[in-house]
C-alpha cells in the first residue's frame, strides 16, 4: 500500500502489494542494508549541505500521519509511534535532521474509496493525528501556517510543519467545511485523489466533467480567498487546465513529475508545465519509483493484469496470492529507480517550466518501493549534491530547496488579502 501503501494507490490493490513486499527476501532488512549507492563527491555534498543550512528545504508531501494510523502496532496512537526512535517507516526526527529538512507538509490523506460514515470524520481524525504529532515534539517541530512562519521556524532551528489535505472529497460538497479545515491548519488541498468527484475529474479515474464543474470553480475561488494553495497533483489534465483558468493565485503540484519522461497519468504534461510558468506556480518532484523510472512504470503495467487475475481467482486468500506473485517476481525481477532519474525529472521540469517553478515532494511514508539513493528522509543532501555535480549554481539549488515554494506561498497569501478586502 502506499501507506503503507500509497504507491499502490497510484496503481493497484494496496493489500496485495503490501503482502508481496513483506514476503520478498530481505524485506525485513533496513533499507540502507538493501541498497548501497555510491557516495556523492565530497565537494558537491559539502556544497549541498551549505545551501541547505542557509535555505529551508521544504518538502511538499509526506504521508507520516497515515503511516501512523495504519501502523500494525501504533494504530493511530501518536505516543506509540515514537519519532525520537528509529521508526519502521521512512521518517523520524534523527533522519529528518540528517536530511536537513527545513519544513514539511504532512499529508492528511483520506481514501476516496472509503464511505463508511462520511469522509469528514476520517479527515478530522487525520488532522488530529498530524496536530498531535507536531505538538508532541515542540523542541523540533512547530505548526506553520504561513510563509513567514516557515522562515521564523528555520531561523530557530525547528522544522516548520504544515498540513496538506489530499482529496477534495473530504469537504463533502461544502465550502463551509473547506473553511473549517483551513481554520484547523490545512494550507493546501489536492482537488482530487484517485477518485473522480462530482465536481472534478481525477487522473486515475474516468473523466465525467471534462475538468471542473461550476462548483469546482467555486472551490478554487474560495481556496484563493482563504489563502489555501490549490494542489493539482492527482487531477486530470483537463482539471489542471480549468484550475489554472480560474485560479488567481499560483498553484502547486505537491508530488508530481514530468509526463514527457514517464508517461503515467499522474505526471504533468508539457502543455501544463508551460502554463505553470505563466501562473507562477511550482511542480514538486516526487520520489515515487513508477513516476520517475520508465522501467519501473513498464514493470508495474506488465504485472497489473496478473494482480487482477489473482484477486479474481483467490478472493481473500492472501496466502495463495502471495505464493503466486512471489513465483512471478522470482522470474521477473523488479527494476530499481535511481537518484539520477529523480535528478533527470527535476532538470526536465526546470527546462520546460523554468528554475523558478520546481521543488521537491518526496512522498515518503506514502511509498513502498524506494528510489535507490533516496531511501528515506535522511537522503535529500545526496540529491542536491548530484544536481551540484551537474552544474546547478548555489542560487538555483536554493530555489529548488525552498525559495520557490516560499514565493508561491507568499503570493497566494497576498492574493487572499486582496480578495478578502473586496
Amino acid at each position: 500500500m502506499n501507506s503503507y501503501s500509497r504507491s499502490t494507490r497510484h496503481a493497484f490493490s494496496s493489500l496485495v502489494r503490501a503482502l508481496i513486499l513483506c514476503s520478498l527476501p530481505g524485506a525485513a532488512l533496513p533499507l540502507a542494508a538493501q541498497t548501497k549507492p555510491a557516495p556523492a563527491d565530497a565537494r558537491y555534498l559539502a556544497r549541498a549541505k551549505r545551501v541547505l543550512s542557509q535555505t529551508p528545504l521544504i518538502d511538499g508531501h509526506n504521508d507520516l500521519p497515515w503511516r501512523i494510523r495504519e501502523d500494525s502496532i501504533a494504530r493511530g496512537n501518536v505516543d506509540a509511534y515514537d519519532l525520537r526512535k528509529r521508526t519502521p517507516g521512512h521518517t523520524d526526527l534523527e533522519r529528518l535532521r540528517k536530511g536537513m529538512v527545513g519544513a514539511q507538509f504532512w499529508s492528511v490523506y483520506v481514501p476516496g474509496e472509503w464511505r463508511d460514515s462520511g469522509y469528514a470524520r476520517i479527515q478530522l481524525e487525520q488532522i488530529d493525528i498530524a496536530r498531535r504529532m507536531i505538538a508532541k515534539y515542540p523542541d523540533q517541530l512547530v505548526l506553520a501556517l504561513s510563509a513567514d512562519d516557515i522562515r521564523r521556524d528555520f531561523k530557530q532551528g525547528k522544522i516548520g510543519s504544515l498540513i496538506g489535505m489530499e482529496g477534495g472529497h473530504a469537504i463533502e460538497h461544502s465550502l463551509g467545511a473547506l473553511r473549517a479545515y483551513y481554520d484547523l491548519g490545512a494550507r493546501y488541498m489536492t482537488l482530487t485523489h484517485n477518485v473522480t468527484l462530482d465536481w472534478a475529474d481525477a487522473a486515475l479515474d474516468s473523466a465525467r466533467h471534462n475538468g471542473l464543474t461550476p462548483f469546482g470553480d467555486s472551490v478554487v475561488r474560495e481556496m484563493n480567498r482563504l489563502g489555501m494553495l490549490v494542489d493539482l497533483a492527482h487531477v486530470s489534465p483537463a482539471t489542471m487546465s480549468d484550475a489554472l483558468n480560474v485560479s488567481r493565485a499560483p498553484v502547486i503540484f505537491s508530488h508530481s513529475a514530468a509526463r514527457a519522461l514517464v508517461d503515467v497519468p499522474r505526471n504533468v504534461p508539457d502543455s501544463i508545465l508551460r502554463r505553470v510558468t505563466a501562473n507562477g506556480g511550482i511542480v514538486m518532484v516526487p520520489f515515487v519509483t513508477g513516476f520517475v523510472s520508465p522501467a519501473v512504470m513498464l514493470y508495474d503495467q506488465s504485472n497489473r493484469p496478473l494482480m487482477k487475475d489473482l484477486q479474481a481467482k483467490y478472493g481473500n486468500d492472501t496466502a495463495a496470492i502471495t505464493r503466486e506473485i512471489n513465483q512471478w517476481r522470482a522470474a521477473h525481477p523488479e527494476p530499481r529507480a535511481t537518484l539520477s532519474q529523480v535528478a533527470d525529472q527535476i532538470e526536465y521540469v526546470r527546462k520546460v517550466a523554468g528554475v523558478d517553478h520546481v521543488g521537491i515532494g518526496g512522498d515518503f511514508d506514502g511509498i513502498t518501493e524506494v528510489v535507490q539513493g533516496l531511501e528515506d528522509v535522511s537522503t535529500y543532501p545526496a540529491l542536491f549534491a548530484e544536481l551540484a555535480r551537474r552544474g546547478w549554481s548555489d542560487s538555483d539549488l536554493r530555489k529548488l530547496a525552498g525559495e520557490n515554494f516560499l514565493r508561491v506561498f507568499a503570493q497566494a497569501e497576498a492574493v487572499a488579502k486582496g480578495l478578502q478586502k473586496k
